[in-house]
C-alpha cells in the first residue's frame, strides 16, 4: 500500500521546485537568442554585470551574481579567450584582478539589447506583470539571501 505523503512535502507545494523549474525554462527561452550572439546564459549576466558597470573585481561580479571565484575564473577565461573581455592584476592591489571590456565586448551589447524584449514577450507577460514578478522575485531573493547570512537551525 502506498503512502500518501504530507501536504508539506509535495512536489507541488515546494516554491523552491517552482522557482527553480521556472529558472530552467527561462534559460531555455533564453538559448536560441544567445546562441547567436556566441554567449551561454552565464556567460551573458557577467555581460550585463560588465555592461552596467564597465569595470569590476572578479570578487564585485561574484558578489552581483551570487557567485564565488571557483565558479567564475573558467567563465571569465572563456570570455577573455573569446576577445570580449581583459583580465588584469590592479595596479594599487595585485590581489584584485581587474575585468573590463573590449570594444568587441562593447559592440556585443548593440545586439543583445533586444533580447530582454525578447523573453518578456517568450513568457507572455505585459510590461505590467513584468514589472511586478521582477519586484515579487527581488523581494524574495532579498529576503532568502538575508537569511542565507543568517541561519537559523531546525531544533
Amino acid at each position: 500500500m502506498q503512502k500518501v505523503p504530507p501536504q508539506e512535502l509535495m512536489l507541488e507545494n515546494q516554491l523552491c521546485f517552482t522557482i527553480y523549474a521556472c529558472s530552467r525554462e527561462f534559460t531555455k527561452l533564453y538559448q536560441p537568442h544567445l546562441d547567436k550572439i556566441g554567449l551561454t546564459y552565464s556567460q551573458y549576466l557577467v555581460m550585463i554585470v560588465l555592461w552596467e558597470k564597465g569595470q569590476c573585481t572578479v570578487k564585485e561580479i561574484g558578489e552581483a551574481l551570487f557567485l564565488d571565484s571557483g565558479t567564475l575564473t573558467p567563465l571569465l577565461k572563456r570570455l577573455q579567450a573569446a576577445g570580449l573581455i581583459l583580465r588584469e592584476r590592479s595596479a594599487q592591489d595585485e590581489r584584485k584582478v581587474l575585468i573590463s571590456l573590449t570594444d568587441k565586448g562593447w559592440e556585443l551589447q548593440n545586439e543583445a539589447v533586444c533580447i530582454p524584449g525578447r523573453m518578456a514577450e517568450g513568457a507572455k507577460l505585459t510590461a505590467e506583470e513584468f514589472v511586478g514578478f521582477l519586484g515579487q522575485f527581488k523581494e524574495l531573493l532579498s529576503r532568502i539571501h538575508e537569511a542565507n547570512s543568517n541561519p537559523n537551525k531546525c531544533d
